[in-house]
């Protein structure tokens, strides 16, 4: 069923106007984070790391994460008032869901143990034990939303344009889904309790979000 307040144009136009707003500030900060933030710990000094990581990494966060919610709420909305149901879409949606679900269920949390820690830490008390392992389960996370970033941008964007990605989802071969979104929950599942593998490396990371968005193409037009 439509959504009768989205039926104006310019009422719909705004909230897709919304939801790019939100979407480059999550999408921005979650590429700053592995491709520049990232790199600079690895040669940051103790103390200008640890810094950072209290200064500057929570202001960072808290725009990153309410980026990621209010794409996720505009891009809800939309899909329902347009009732979207094209292949590209729907994959697109998913990889998008996955990554919003990262970030508030895996990255944020991790991420406040780690700010606790080096804020303990600061003051003159033991850092706490658990930020290491903290720190590398939001790393892993982030990096698989920065995988699945560039595919979701992808089939988003490219959606209206390839008549391909337009055909309804419900017309597709049991196979193609099956392929599609098997690598896709394949990958979220190594998200969460893998290794980040070829992705450690940012260029890593680039290489393999192409090649995923090869793979999920090719899956959707052969298949």
């Amino acid at each position: 069923m439509e959504l009768a307040l989205l039926q104006g144009n310019s009422l719909a136009f705004l909230f897709r106007w919304f939801h790019l707003l939100a979407g480059v500030a999550w999408i921005g900060l979650l590429w700053y984070f592995n491709f520049v933030q990232g790199e600079y710990f690895k040669e940051a000094d103790a103390s200008s790391k640890s810094d950072a990581i209290r200064k500057l990494v929570p202001r960072a966060l808290w725009w990153f994460r309410w980026g990621a919610m209010f794409t996720f709420l505009t891009g809800i909305v939309l899909l329902g008032a347009k009732r979207l149901d094209g292949y590209g879409i729907m994959v697109g949606a998913i990889l998008g869901i996955l990554m919003f679900l990262n970030v508030w269920l895996v990255i944020w949390p991790n991420q406040k143990i780690v700010i606790a820690s080096a804020e303990k830490a600061a003051a003159g008390g033991e850092a706490d034990p658990a930020a290491a392992g903290a720190l590398g389960k939001a790393g892993l996370a982030s990096r698989t939303n920065t995988l699945f970033s560039i595919p979701m941008l992808f089939f988003m964007a490219s959606s209206v344009h390839l008549a391909q990605l337009a055909t309804p989802v419900m017309n597709a071969s049991i196979l193609s889904l099956i392929v599609v979104f098997g690598v896709i929950f394949a990958l979220e599942f190594n998200g969460l309790k893998g290794k980040t593998g070829p992705m450690t490396s940012v260029r890593g990371v680039i290489h393999m979000g192409l090649l995923l968005t090869l793979v999920l193409y090719l899956g959707i037009e052969l298949l």
